[in-house]
């Protein structure tokens, strides 16, 4: 893998470790890619694992809205949970198919960028 690809992948990485939206899951597999390219490991072969598992967990649009629905309203709160499902309503109306938090656009980014992006 070229510098200006694993910089990238490094970057969105990082993204997916920080964003509160991050299912453990993901947490998981991307500690597991920076672990693994930190430690010297073929950066290439971590990389597809990483894709792998978060090629696996994409949250449509209609789970979003489910879950704004129902069980947002007990994790985060009930206005949380409100403004999350305008949000989400209104995305779908613009066309959207899947979720846009900080978590879900790294993972799509990072996809696409590897050619794998989501339909």
């Amino acid at each position: 893998m070229d510098k200006e690809l694993l910089d990238y992948t490094a970057q969105k990485v990082e993204e997916l470790l920080a964003a509160p939206s991050s299912s453990q899951v993901t947490r998981d597999a991307a500690q597991a890619w920076k672990d693994s390219v930190e430690a010297g490991a073929d950066a290439d072969a971590a990389t597809a694992e990483l894709l792998d598992a978060i090629d696996r967990h994409h949250t449509t649009i209609d789970e979003l809205i489910a879950f704004a629905q129902g069980a947002a309203k007990d994790v985060m709160g009930e206005e949380y949970a409100a403004n999350m499902l305008a949000h989400a309503l209104d995305i779908k109306e613009q066309g959207a198919k899947y979720c846009d938090c900080a978590a879900c656009t790294a993972a799509h980014e990072l996809l696409a960028k590897h050619g794998r992006p989501v339909q």
